[in-house]
């Protein structure tokens, strides 16, 4: 059995614009992203105090690299970087905002169709679920039982490994939303999986108090 923690990065400006920031370099959090980072470590730190934390492992963009570093702090453990919970490539759609991209042909494919979408110059859906699916699994094998694993990745690679999980067509995976600084949880077991809770927005709940 394992209990994972698929935790996406706080806000950053990419966001805020609403630009698709994918692997571009240099996506650093925002002020707002940082006191998300924070909130989210704060509230780990409560509800974990007497959990088995290995390590946080964490896409190695800097935005989730930083998003990481509080939590780490906060449970007194270390960050490990794993390629293998990267955001999508979006090849040559990074850095492009998200009105432009509405308006290409290969826009409904995205949302509507997601199984058949490869990024022209990058990767596919399939390849990203493939890819975390993978990283996930050989983060398991590398856990006790009673060891909690926490992951900090992109909303699209969280989307994707929890569809994998619970089961759904690829063509679904749109269908949930993963927002900065969210937490997901999945308890997994060799004779299934149980969705604990999606989406929970800790951050925000912390910061209006």
């Amino acid at each position: 059995m394992s209990l994972l923690l698929l935790i996406r990065h706080g806000e950053n400006d990419y966001v805020k614009k609403k630009r698709l920031a994918g692997r571009l370099p240099g996506v650093h959090l925002n002020d707002t992203g940082r006191k998300q980072a924070e909130a989210v470590a704060h509230s780990l730190a409560l509800r974990l105090k007497k959990a088995s934390v290995k390590a946080i492992y964490s896409s190695p963009l800097e935005r989730t690299m930083e998003t990481a570093e509080p939590i780490a702090e906060a449970l007194d453990v270390e960050i490990i970087a794993r390629p293998g919970l990267m955001e999508t490539d979006y090849g040559d759609w990074q850095g492009k905002t998200l009105k432009d991209l509405g308006r290409r042909k290969l826009w409904k494919v995205v949302q509507n169709n997601p199984s058949l979408m490869r990024f022209p110059g990058g990767e596919s859906f399939a390849e990203t679920q493939n890819r975390i699916s993978q990283e996930i699994e050989a983060l398991r094998a590398e856990h006790t039982e009673k060891q909690v694993i926490i992951c900090v990745s992109h909303s699209d690679p969280i989307k994707l490994a929890v569809g994998y999980y619970l089961g759904l067509p690829l063509d679904f995976f749109q269908r949930l939303t993963i927002a900065p600084a969210s937490i997901s949880t999945l308890l997994i077991n060799n004779s299934g999986t149980r969705l604990l809770n999606l989406n929970t927005d800790i951050s925000l709940t912390l910061m209006n108090h």
